[in-house]
């Protein structure tokens, strides 16, 4: 059985990443930029089980902490999403420029 490098791991994780940032910063719309997070968020779970797996001493460790992103990550999602359909019932739009009401 071939054993799969880290770096490759990494690369997948990057390229993960850079997506989730180019849509999280690019998108106008606010469930893309949550989509874009949520990208985000599972690269960093991809590089937390791929050092937990090539790391021996810590095999546990990155397991655990990807749980715990991928509940940071659930609740977020779901705050997220209810704050949009908030703003959609009011504003009737979800396009980030054009909402004012978050600004302190």
């Amino acid at each position: 059985m071939a054993v799969i490098p880290v770096q490759a791991f990494l690369i997948v994780a990057a390229a993960l990443f850079a997506l989730g940032l180019f849509g999280a910063l690019r998108r106008t719309n606010a469930i893309m930029v949550l989509m874009g997070i949520e990208l985000m968020l599972n690269a960093v779970n991809l590089n937390l089980v791929a050092f937990a797996r090539y790391l021996q001493g810590a095999l546990v460790g990155g397991q655990v902490f990807a749980v715990f992103v991928i509940t940071v990550a659930a609740a977020e999602a779901a705050i997220g999403l209810a704050i949009v359909l908030l703003l959609a019932r009011r504003r009737r739009t979800i396009e980030v420029p054009e909402i004012h009401d978050l600004k302190g």
